[in-house]
């Protein structure tokens, strides 16, 4: 739509000159629960600046000389199969791949062998290896494994895998490793092996269930593994949990160590074991029902401060000054009384995990975190931007659905994502800041903005987007869009296609028909603001709706609160806009329980291009303020009409789409 209007005011949004800044994976903040026993020991130091519960970075060893990234950066793949699992975990660029329902090796016992620069992580709680072992070969750095459930390579009656060799995880001579809430159950014969001079490994919040060599570290006479555990689950467990033989640095944290498999062996039943020259401290943890909870060689050291022990028999060892880990980096450490409540909740796979793209510094750009979407994803994909400007141009292709953008700033305005072209680039589609063309994408807590200015350019009443949707189920939530003309278009593919878009708790400024298509849209609870041109007498119009005839529902403002600077009496509700002259498109735009300022006009509703505005849907009810009236010129929807032109009945489709319930 072009229109002439006067001189485009700037727009101001937060941080407009500041870096660009990389998006980043959200992190998680949960709450406690129930913290179980008292704790009877002193109560333990913790770092100055806590952690969050658990977070989406690596931490502990793993996060120094270096850090480890896994595969951000690379490409994001779902897989569901073993063919498409070992391909991509083998080849030799980066990937982040998601795993998706259980996948079961064949033949039995069989290696995935992971490269360098790999991601592998389960997708929510659903991703399982059965019967199959990860492989992480001599020369291979920079690995994730998190949130999968590996099991069952257990052979029926072989308790003790003499003759086998079927690891859960086995890594020979590796670095930069990280293990984090994963679930290992009834494997033959390590659930977790670490070995020969494998460095800056982490493993984190992880369940070892239903084994009896559980978790190794070593097979090497030279004295060079660096490795934090912690947050982890050893429960029905034998022997190793862990055992870490020459290891330079061995930091254990907040484990909980319970109902161990068979107790009555007096030697090769235990919880840790400092073996060899391996320098080891235990801090916090929690060990229930377990003999032997911690033992160390002669030649080994062993530092044990603020565990809890229930019922332990055994050796108790402590000797040796170890280290210090806060030499080597900071954690959070949390009292041993609060370790199995904690453990239990928040070890193992987890819902939210896989499902979150996390990638600092590897996407510096908003479209290359959705580049790296896979085309085709069937489940939700969050792309969490961190605060900051994005001056970019964004496209969501209609082929990469179930995308969450999330700003993880305090407030919607700490981050945004802003460019400056106009329509006579390419039209709406051209200037859109930010395009979303596929369906169930959902934007939270940031603001979009188009900042393209007339007066500098000489040019008047032209299109400047800040965004265009043509996707069907599209919700905007605690959400701000800036601009004057043409702010924000929810649209369809076609005329006669239906697409629904949902905004709650947004703010949306501009002048010149700033909203408007032919979805049928929902604005909720939001704030509505008519800029001032200037004019005495015409400052614009808020909508300009081209609903197809055919559907009864196109524009409801709700609940909502519209202002305005502008004169009294200089802004008008909207009009009908029929592009390229189409008969079809006859607008349906009701405003309703909505505060109207007195910047709008008597008769609010005008003409467009010879067509009439008395010839399309416009209707008012309820509304109040100032610029509430009931006249002539102001159609009031009927209360029976009401009834059938709610939130739902603009929303439901044939689907019965709902994304209001939930609030």
């Amino acid at each position: 739509m072009t229109h002439l209007r006067s001189k485009r005011l700037p727009i101001s949004g937060p941080g407009s000159g500041r870096t660009l800044t990389a998006v980043v994976g959200l992190v998680a903040a949960l709450g406690l629960g129930t913290l179980g026993e008292a704790n009877a020991a002193a109560p333990a130091t913790t770092t100055k600046t806590p952690a969050a519960r658990w977070s989406d970075q690596p931490h502990g060893f793993a996060s120094v000389a270096g850090g480890t990234t896994g595969g951000a950066g690379g490409k994001v793949v779902t897989v569901t199969d073993q063919a498409s699992l070992a391909r991509y975990a083998a080849a030799p660029e980066p990937y982040v791949i998601r795993v998706q329902g259980a996948i079961t090796a064949q033949p039995f016992g069989a290696s995935i062998n992971v490269a360098s620069d790999k991601t592998i992580i389960g997708v929510g709680t659903s991703g399982e290896l059965v019967q199959g072992e990860f492989h992480l070969a001599p020369g291979t750095h920079n690995v994730i494994i998190r949130n999968m459930t590996i099991r069952d390579s257990a052979i029926a009656g072989n308790w003790d895998c003499k003759d086998t060799d079927f690891d859960g995880i086995q890594m020979d001579t590796v670095h930069h490793v990280w293990v984090d809430h994963n679930r290992f159950s009834n494997i033959c014969d390590g659930q977790l092996d670490v070995r020969k001079d494998s460095e800056y490994v982490t493993v984190s919040y992880n369940r070892f269930e239903n084994n009896n060599k559980t978790f190794g570290l070593g097979w090497t006479t030279n004295v060079k593994t660096q490795i934090t555990i912690d947050h982890n689950w050893f429960a029905g467990t034998k022997q190793r949990n862990p055992s870490v033989d020459n290891a330079a640095y061995a930091h254990l944290y907040n484990n909980y160590l319970t109902a161990q498999a068979d107790p009555g062996d007096p030697v090769w039943t235990y919880g840790n074991w400092s073996r060899g020259r391996t320098k080891m401290v235990i801090e916090n943890s929690y060990y229930r029902d377990v003999q032997h909870p911690y033992q160390a060689d002669a030649t080994a050291e062993l530092v044990q401060r603020g565990s809890i022990l229930k019922n332990t028999t055994g050796r108790h060892d402590e000797w040796g000054a170890a280290f210090e880990p806060r030499d080597f980096y900071d954690y959070r450490l949390d009292p041993a009384a609060a370790v199995p409540a904690l453990v239990k909740r928040f070890s193992g796979p987890q819902e939210r995990i896989g499902v979150v793209l996390n990638v600092p510094a590897a996407y510096p750009t908003v479209q290359a975190a959705v580049d790296a979407v896979p085309e085709g994803n069937a489940s939700a994909v969050t792309i969490a931007v961190a605060p900051g400007t994005y001056r970019e141009k964004v496209l969501i292709p209609a082929k990469k659905p179930n995308i969450v953008l999330q700003g993880t700033g305090r407030d919607r305005s700490d981050t945004l994502i802003v460019f400056d072209t106009p329509a006579e680039y390419g039209g709406s589609t051209g200037s859109a800041t930010v395009r979303i063309a596929a369906n169930d994408v959902t934007a939270r807590n940031l603001t979009f903005s188009n900042d393209f200015d007339e007066a500098a350019h000489e040019l008047k009443g032209e299109q400047a987007l800040a965004m265009k949707t043509t996707g069907d189920r599209i919700v905007f939530e605690n959400t701000g869009f800036l601009g004057n003309q043409d702010t924000l278009m929810t649209d369809s593919p076609k005329l006669t296609t239906l697409s629904r878009v949902y905004l709650r708790d947004c703010y949306i400024e501009g002048d010149v028909d700033f909203i408007y298509g032919r979805a049928s849209t929902v604005i909720e609870h939001s704030l509505i603001k008519a800029l001032n041109r200037g004019s005495t007498t015409n400052n614009g119009w808020i909508t300009a709706a081209s609903t197809w005839t055919g559907n009864p529902y196109g524009f409801l403002i709700t609940r909502s609160k519209i202002v305005s600077d502008a004169p009294a009496g200089s802004f008008h509700l909207g009009r009908p806009w029929h592009p390229g002259g189409e008969p079809a498109a006859v607008a349906q735009v009701l405003i309703r329980d909505t505060l109207l300022p007195a910047a709008i006009k008597a008769s609010p509703w005008t003409d467009m291009s010879e067509f009439s505005w008395k010839d399309a849907r416009f209707t008012e009810y309820g509304n109040y303020g100032p610029g509430a009236a009931v006249t002539a010129d102001r159609p009031q929807m009927s209360d029976e009409a009401a009834r059938s032109h709610t939130v739902s009945d603009y929303l439901k489709g044939t689907d019965g789409w709902a994304p209001h319930v939930r609030h």
